[in-house]
């Protein structure tokens, strides 16, 4: 994706590197990580920058750019593994709230421009990634609506202002609601995922809500949009961080020395560290490739791209995340080293939606379907 970048792109990743290299030091993040918090300056920061609007249509206050912009700026972020809402608000969020329309969507859409954050409702307990058929329900009552469920895994959640959940109406219909982060009777329990993402389970107990904060337009379509909008998402921003690693071990070995001689002049690790760049370039290609044809593609070559992508990407997670830990010896697992920490956030993003082998039998269902 970097090395196909336009000129919009390329600007916007050198003013995030810049950003980031002054403002986010590992030190920084991990004193965070281990607070289980987020970082409001960086947050100000990437919002004076004009990410929070990047999506955002432009009659909504928002710079209306591409998709793949986004997914660019997710893989320049990724190797510094910020702990603020960009992945969750600024492309998911934002993304659904355009694609259902309506007077509630937009006026979630001028704040998310303005800064404000949104969290995705849409995983729940004993329930894996399935985001098709869930079990929290929304009954009509009163001329309104009451909401019923738990939902887990909310990215940063803990400073959103709407919740965007996704709920089983009384027809059996999936549709999604906005809902006010302080609405009474929403209960959040936070804690931090592997790599040290901020994330909560969610307790909706008779939540009222007025009737236009039930979303309009294709439920269904837009769950799935999501899906595979956030596989993008994943793929994007694991790129950064195994070029990251990738570029971290080939160091070490140049650096290292063993017996009097770098590490690097044993044939054996070039040939590792060789095999890693082709793991990495295999995942580039295909998240790229997702990032330019995302919004080109019918429903299921959608899906069957993204699934394939994922595959590529997942397994280049797993791969480049441990062998550049052996790389590293004894020390790769170790807090105090960076590499340690894009090794958490790699075995996260191979798991997330599905491994490697759930996406290629996915992507075998989908192309059964379309033979068919």
């Amino acid at each position: 994706m970097l090395d196909e970048a336009t000129e919009q792109q390329r600007h916007l990743a050198d003013s995030l590197q810049r950003y980031l290299q002054r403002e986010h030091d590992f030190a920084r993040r991990s004193r965070l990580a281990s607070q289980g918090v987020g970082d409001p300056e960086l947050w100000a920061g990437l919002c004076e920058l004009g990410l929070p609007g990047l999506l955002v249509p432009e009659e909504h206050g928002g710079l209306q750019a591409p998709l793949a912009d986004m997914l660019h700026a997710l893989q320049v972020l990724g190797p510094a593994l910020v702990l603020e809402p960009v992945l969750g608000s600024c492309l998911l969020a934002t993304d659904l709230l355009a694609g259902c329309g309506g007077e509630v969507a937009a006026h979630w859409l001028q704040r998310l421009a303005q800064g404000a954050i949104a969290s995705i409702a849409v995983f729940e307990p004993d329930a894996g990634f399935a985001i098709e058929r869930p079990r929290c329900q929304a009954r009509a009552q009163d001329g309104g609506w009451l909401l019923d469920g738990d939902k887990t895994l909310l990215l940063q959640p803990a400073r959103a202002e709407v919740l965007l959940v996704a709920a089983r109406c009384p027809d059996a219909q999936l549709a999604w609601f906005a809902v006010p982060a302080q609405s009474v009777g929403v209960r959040l329990r936070g804690y931090a995922l592997l790599d040290g993402q901020p994330a909560a389970d969610l307790q909706l107990r008779q939540v009222r809500l007025e009737q236009p904060a039930r979303l309009p337009g294709d439920a269904l379509a837009a769950a799935r949009r999501l899906h595979d909008l956030w596989l993008a998402g994943l793929c994007a921003g694991a790129v950064g961080v195994l070029q990251a690693c990738l570029d971290a071990s080939v160091e070490y070995l140049r650096t290292r020395r063993q017996f009097g001689a770098p590490l690097a002049a044993q044939q054996v690790l070039r040939h590792r560290a060789s095999a890693l760049w082709i793991e990495v370039e295999q995942a580039r290609s295909l998240a790229g490739l997702a990032a330019r044809r995302f919004d080109g593609l019918a429903e299921r070559q959608r899906a069957e791209l993204l699934a394939a992508a994922k595959a590529r990407v997942g397994g280049a997670c797993r791969e480049v995340g441990q062998q550049s830990v052996q790389l590293h010896g004894g020390i790769g697992l170790t807090d105090e080293l960076q590499l340690s920490h894009w090794f958490r956030h790699l075995t996260l993003v191979d798991q997330w939606l599905g491994h490697s082998a759930l996406q290629v039998q996915r992507y075998a269902e989908l192309a059964g379907e379309e033979d068919r």
